[in-house]
């Protein structure tokens, strides 16, 4: 396997917060003053990864694509969360704060969004 077809453990990280922020900008009606209605609590990765040391005596650490189950001795499982900085509530505050005259149309699209699809028939709570 040769280190030019692997993904680092940090970029592959990097990559997957890149893909939250861009779906969840895209997901947003005003890109530049909006905040997401989806909101992210925590991401959570299960990965193999096998570590490597280079020639400078550095380590890195590689994630491993699985082809048809195969199980290495040099392979190892890591599970990797990643959780937002700001809380979903200090989020809402700084948006009501910096935008207080779109607050209540913002409650309004929130709890339609949440509520979408309550009034089909089959429905049940």
């Amino acid at each position: 396997m040769s280190n030019e077809n692997l993904i680092g453990l940090a970029e592959l990280i990097q990559k997957v917060k890149q893909e939250l922020l861009a779906d969840s900008i895209a997901a947003s009606p005003n890109k530049e003053t909006d905040i997401p209605l989806f909101s992210v609590d925590s991401v959570e990765l299960e990965l193999q990864v096998t570590v490597k040391k280079d020639l400078q005596g550095g380590v890195k650490v590689y994630v491993l694509e699985t082809k048809g189950g195969v199980s290495r001795d040099d392979v190892q499982k890591v599970k990797v969360t990643l959780s937002p900085l700001l809380k979903k509530e200090e989020l809402l505050g700084i948006y009501q704060t910096l935008y207080p005259k779109r607050w209540q149309e913002f409650q309004k699209t929130s709890v339609k969004g949440l509520t979408k699809g309550l009034d089909d028939p089959g429905f049940e709570s």
